[in-house]
Protein backbone atom coordinates (compact mmCIF):
# COMPACT_ATOMS: atom_id res chain seq x y z
CA UNK A 1 0.00 0.00 0.00
CA UNK A 2 3.10 2.73 0.59
CA UNK A 3 4.32 1.73 -2.74
CA UNK A 4 0.74 2.27 -4.09
CA UNK A 5 0.05 6.10 -2.66
CA UNK A 6 3.65 6.84 -3.19
CA UNK A 7 3.87 6.39 -6.94
CA UNK A 8 0.53 7.90 -6.98
CA UNK A 9 1.81 11.18 -5.86
CA UNK A 10 5.33 10.99 -8.05
CA UNK A 11 2.74 10.71 -11.22
CA UNK A 12 0.84 13.25 -10.15
CA UNK A 13 3.45 15.95 -8.97
CA UNK A 14 5.83 15.04 -11.94
CA UNK A 15 3.07 16.99 -14.10
CA UNK A 16 2.35 19.46 -11.89
CA UNK A 17 6.23 20.49 -10.93
CA UNK A 18 7.03 20.78 -14.54
CA UNK A 19 3.78 23.13 -15.14
CA UNK A 20 1.90 24.33 -12.04
CA UNK A 21 -0.21 26.46 -13.55
CA UNK A 22 -3.68 26.93 -11.54
CA UNK A 23 -5.90 24.57 -13.84
CA UNK A 24 -3.13 21.49 -13.15
CA UNK A 25 -2.12 22.12 -10.00
CA UNK A 26 -6.55 21.96 -9.08
CA UNK A 27 -6.86 18.77 -10.96
CA UNK A 28 -3.72 17.26 -9.24
CA UNK A 29 -5.57 17.65 -5.89
CA UNK A 30 -9.19 16.55 -7.86
CA UNK A 31 -7.45 13.18 -8.55
CA UNK A 32 -5.93 12.44 -5.28
CA UNK A 33 -8.74 13.16 -3.86
CA UNK A 34 -10.35 10.72 -5.41
CA UNK A 35 -7.41 8.22 -5.22
CA UNK A 36 -6.60 8.36 -1.76
CA UNK A 37 -9.78 7.21 -0.45
CA UNK A 38 -10.34 4.68 -3.92
CA UNK A 39 -6.75 2.99 -3.37
CA UNK A 40 -7.69 2.67 0.21
CA UNK A 41 -11.00 1.03 0.01
CA UNK A 42 -9.11 -1.34 -2.29
CA UNK A 43 -6.11 -1.90 0.22
CA UNK A 44 -8.64 -3.05 2.58
CA UNK A 45 -10.65 -5.55 0.17
CA UNK A 46 -6.88 -6.98 -0.96
CA UNK A 47 -5.27 -7.25 2.43
CA UNK A 48 -8.16 -8.43 4.87
CA UNK A 49 -9.87 -11.84 4.88
CA UNK A 50 -13.45 -10.10 6.29
CA UNK A 51 -14.84 -6.82 5.53
CA UNK A 52 -14.47 -5.19 8.69
CA UNK A 53 -11.60 -2.83 7.25
CA UNK A 54 -14.02 -1.89 4.72
CA UNK A 55 -16.74 -1.15 7.22
CA UNK A 56 -14.90 1.08 9.12
CA UNK A 57 -13.15 3.05 6.23
CA UNK A 58 -16.75 3.38 4.65
CA UNK A 59 -17.94 4.67 8.79
CA UNK A 60 -15.28 7.30 8.94
CA UNK A 61 -15.63 8.74 5.32
CA UNK A 62 -19.52 9.00 5.53
CA UNK A 63 -19.57 10.35 8.79
CA UNK A 64 -16.79 12.66 7.90
CA UNK A 65 -18.77 13.74 4.91
CA UNK A 66 -22.02 14.32 6.45
CA UNK A 67 -20.52 16.76 9.15
CA UNK A 68 -18.77 18.49 6.26
CA UNK A 69 -22.21 19.16 4.36
CA UNK A 70 -24.07 20.02 7.45
CA UNK A 71 -21.53 22.81 8.02
CA UNK A 72 -21.33 24.13 4.53
CA UNK A 73 -25.17 24.31 4.74
CA UNK A 74 -24.77 26.03 8.43
CA UNK A 75 -21.90 28.37 7.81
CA UNK A 76 -22.44 29.58 3.78
CA UNK A 77 -19.16 30.83 3.71
CA UNK A 78 -18.22 32.84 0.30
CA UNK A 79 -14.84 30.75 -1.46
CA UNK A 80 -11.85 32.71 -2.39
CA UNK A 81 -12.41 32.91 -5.96
CA UNK A 82 -16.56 34.12 -5.52
CA UNK A 83 -17.79 31.12 -6.93
CA UNK A 84 -19.92 29.76 -4.07
CA UNK A 85 -21.03 29.88 -0.52
CA UNK A 86 -19.45 26.70 0.58
CA UNK A 87 -16.33 27.35 1.41
CA UNK A 88 -16.40 25.84 5.24
CA UNK A 89 -14.67 23.17 5.83
CA UNK A 90 -13.30 21.41 2.58
CA UNK A 91 -14.63 18.01 2.12
CA UNK A 92 -11.73 17.52 -0.19
CA UNK A 93 -9.68 18.12 3.16
CA UNK A 94 -11.95 16.14 5.35
CA UNK A 95 -11.99 13.09 2.74
CA UNK A 96 -7.94 12.31 2.28
CA UNK A 97 -7.16 13.35 5.84
CA UNK A 98 -9.75 10.67 6.66
CA UNK A 99 -8.83 8.24 4.28
CA UNK A 100 -5.09 8.80 5.86
CA UNK A 101 -6.20 9.04 9.31
CA UNK A 102 -7.88 5.31 8.69
CA UNK A 103 -4.59 4.03 7.18
CA UNK A 104 -2.35 5.00 10.04
CA UNK A 105 -4.78 3.69 12.66
CA UNK A 106 -5.70 0.67 10.65
CA UNK A 107 -2.40 -0.47 9.54
CA UNK A 108 0.35 2.22 10.92
CA UNK A 109 2.16 4.95 10.50
CA UNK A 110 4.72 3.12 7.58
CA UNK A 111 1.59 2.83 5.27
CA UNK A 112 -0.15 5.86 6.39
CA UNK A 113 3.14 8.53 5.94
CA UNK A 114 2.52 8.84 1.75
CA UNK A 115 -1.62 8.56 2.61
CA UNK A 116 -0.67 12.15 5.04
CA UNK A 117 1.65 13.69 2.44
CA UNK A 118 -1.14 13.34 0.00
CA UNK A 119 -4.13 14.45 1.47
CA UNK A 120 -2.20 17.54 2.75
CA UNK A 121 -0.96 17.98 -0.91
CA UNK A 122 -4.77 17.76 -1.41
CA UNK A 123 -5.16 20.41 1.23
CA UNK A 124 -2.73 22.63 -0.29
CA UNK A 125 -4.03 22.61 -3.91
CA UNK A 126 -7.26 23.76 -2.69
CA UNK A 127 -5.68 26.88 -1.11
CA UNK A 128 -3.45 27.47 -4.17
CA UNK A 129 -6.39 26.99 -6.57
CA UNK A 130 -8.85 29.91 -4.61
CA UNK A 131 -11.13 27.26 -4.12
CA UNK A 132 -10.53 27.06 -0.02
CA UNK A 133 -9.54 29.53 2.67
CA UNK A 134 -6.57 28.01 4.64
CA UNK A 135 -8.93 27.70 7.39
CA UNK A 136 -11.23 25.77 5.68
CA UNK A 137 -8.84 23.21 5.00
CA UNK A 138 -7.92 22.59 8.33
CA UNK A 139 -11.09 22.41 9.90
CA UNK A 140 -11.60 19.68 7.12
CA UNK A 141 -8.62 17.93 8.14
CA UNK A 142 -9.59 17.99 11.27
CA UNK A 143 -12.91 16.58 10.78
CA UNK A 144 -11.64 13.40 8.78
CA UNK A 145 -8.73 12.76 11.43
CA UNK A 146 -11.16 12.81 14.36
CA UNK A 147 -13.75 10.82 12.37
CA UNK A 148 -10.83 8.00 11.46
CA UNK A 149 -9.97 8.37 14.97
CA UNK A 150 -13.28 7.32 16.19
CA UNK A 151 -14.52 4.67 14.01
CA UNK A 152 -10.76 2.62 13.32
CA UNK A 153 -9.64 -0.04 14.75
CA UNK A 154 -5.82 -1.53 14.46
CA UNK A 155 -5.87 -4.68 12.35
CA UNK A 156 -3.09 -6.38 13.61
CA UNK A 157 -0.62 -5.18 16.78
CA UNK A 158 -0.28 -2.24 18.60
CA UNK A 159 -1.29 1.45 17.81
CA UNK A 160 0.18 4.65 19.23
CA UNK A 161 -1.58 7.72 19.21
CA UNK A 162 -0.71 11.09 20.26
CA UNK A 163 -2.92 12.88 22.87
CA UNK A 164 -2.92 16.13 23.75
CA UNK A 165 -6.10 18.28 25.85
CA UNK A 166 -6.61 20.25 29.04
CA UNK A 167 -2.97 21.27 29.39
CA UNK A 168 -1.70 17.18 29.57
CA UNK A 169 0.45 15.61 26.13
CA UNK A 170 0.87 11.85 25.99
CA UNK A 171 0.63 8.89 24.34
CA UNK A 172 -2.47 6.24 23.83
CA UNK A 173 -0.96 2.33 23.31
CA UNK A 174 -4.01 -0.03 22.26
CA UNK A 175 -3.61 -3.25 20.78
CA UNK A 176 -4.42 -6.87 20.85
CA UNK A 177 -2.48 -8.96 23.70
Amino acid sequence: MRAVFTSILLLLSGPVLANSNDSNLEKSGDVLHLLIPAVTLGATLFVEDDYEGSWQLLKTGLVSRLAVEGLKYAVHKERPDGSGNDSFPSGHAADTFAAATFVQQRYGWEWAIPAYIGAAYVGYTRVASDQHHIEDVLAGAAIGVLSGLYFTDPYKGITITPIAGNGGYGLHVSGKF
